[in-house]
């Protein structure tokens, strides 16, 4: 009888050590999965705020596109002097270009800190996660420490 005991003595310890680990194994895939969706969180609002900043760009680019298409229309009329019309249409293609230029390199540096953004956030889930999986399996090492 001490024998059948002394083993169902072992299971019991055996299965409220497996119950434990089981339970902190639950706990650090919640802790992980909250992570993650503060991760697609973020992205997801930083995709929106991206989206923003370049439909902005292009609105402004196509406004001015279409100013210069109707400077150029309207001062076609006033072509008596050729030289100077074609002055002024090269000074507004000029301007126009440098506006376009600016727009691309606002556009660029939108995406690039929006990048920096989700890789500064990715990288502080990826430790947080690493953690929580470290921590765990040091809790599970110690609860069958004794086995």
């Amino acid at each position: 009888m001490t024998d059948v005991t002394t083993a169902q003595e072992l299971f019991t310890q055996f299965a409220g050590k497996t119950i434990d680990a089981i339970a902190l194994w639950v706990e650090a895939n919640q802790r992980v999965m909250r992570e993650l969706v503060e991760l697609g969180s973020m992205t997801a609002k930083e995709s929106v705020r991206l989206c923003g900043d370049l439909q902005r760009a292009g609105l402004e680019s196509l406004r001015e596109g279409q100013a210069w298409a109707q400077r150029c229309q309207g001062d076609w009329k006033d072509a008596s002097d050729p030289a100077a019309w074609y002055q002024k249409l090269m000074a507004d293609g000029i301007s126009g270009t440098q506006q376009a230029f600016r727009l691309a390199d606002e556009s660029a540096q939108a995406v690039t800190r929006a990048a920096e953004r989700v890789h500064a956030t990715t990288e502080q889930a990826g430790k947080g996660i690493q953690e929580t999986y470290a921590g765990t399996v040091t809790k599970v090492k110690e609860i069958y420490a004794g086995v």
